[in-house]
């Protein structure tokens, strides 16, 4: 399956911006997607190169990162490919996908939804963790040897959460301001409600607090950095507290968690820190 070009070029840093669409067999949707392609992947048709996912948060799409973030100068400086999806299907028309902003469209949550309202298009885990991959693997010059991922809020849930569950895809995992323990703070449970169904027994295996506790004998090693400011107005939602609490007493969990005192949850803060992440991945990607 094809990416499809959608505008112009944007030369940043010696690379590209490009945006692309394409139809999707997961969502079943039109789905877009933002890359960076570095100056490698322009100026060598034999390259192949890292790619580092970037996974939003609530409300956002495909530009939020790509324009706000700064990060194309690393990536630039690395020759690492940035690849951002939407965080949800669009033009579905389900009703009540679009009645709050913490649910539905523009927050997807990353999740394979089994509620028959849903299960149709938001299978967001899927699409991120295999066909956006594919597709990735097959029309850019991406090494599928070396992949990473990352995200801010509900992305950043997205991230440690596919991270976790996908140990041989992803070299390192890193998150701003993620949701660690969507179970436990009202926009997971409404949304795993919606998605998922009552039974919360299916929650846990989207949830990242719940995922540490099961992987702790698994003998898989993980690298985790996560920036979290101490401004943020939604810090009791995140609840980055718990997910230490349930790495704790594992060896192969490595989590280094930086709290920064007056950062809140917006731009700002990723573009003041962005660096330190694509520093971090580049240690697992080059």
């Amino acid at each position: 399956m094809a990416l499809n070009v959608v505008g112009s070029d944007s030369y940043c840093f010696g690379g590209v911006v490009r945006n692309y669409e394409h139809e999707s067999s997961t969502t079943n949707c039109l789905m877009k997607v933002a890359v960076f392609l570095p100056p490698q992947a322009l100026n060598n048709e034999n390259a192949k190169l890292p790619v580092l996912y970037y996974l939003s948060g609530l409300t956002c799409n495909t530009q939020n990162f790509i324009t706000k973030a700064g990060a194309q100068r690393k990536a630039s400086e690395f020759n690492i490919i940035l690849v951002c999806p939407d965080t949800s299907p669009r033009d579905c028309n389900i009703e009540g996908e679009d009645e709050h902003w913490s649910f539905g469209l523009g927050a997807g949550y990353y999740v394979d939804a089994t509620t028959d309202k849903y299960k149709k298009n938001y299978n967001m885990y899927s699409y991120v963790t295999d066909e956006l991959i594919s597709l990735v693997n097959g029309n850019l010059p991406a090494d599928p040897e070396r992949q990473s991922i990352m995200g801010h809020s509900m992305g950043g849930h997205g991230s440690i959460m596919c991270g976790l569950k996908n140990p041989n895809l992803y070299k390192s995992i890193s998150a701003f301001s993620p949701i660690c323990n969507p179970m436990n703070c009202e926009w997971g449970q409404n949304a795993f409600t919606k998605f998922l169904g009552e039974d919360q027994e299916n929650w846990k295996q989207y949830d990242s607090c719940e995922l540490l506790k099961s992987l702790k004998d698994s003998g898989k090693e993980y690298n985790i950095l996560i920036h979290q400011g101490l401004g943020d107005n939604f810090l009791d939602s995140l609840q980055h507290d718990n997910l230490i609490a349930a790495a704790e007493g594992c060896d192969n969990y490595k989590i280094d968690l930086r709290l920064q005192e007056n950062y809140d949850h917006g731009y700002y803060f990723i573009a003041t820190f962005i660096d330190d992440h694509i520093d971090f991945h580049s240690k697992f990607l080059l």
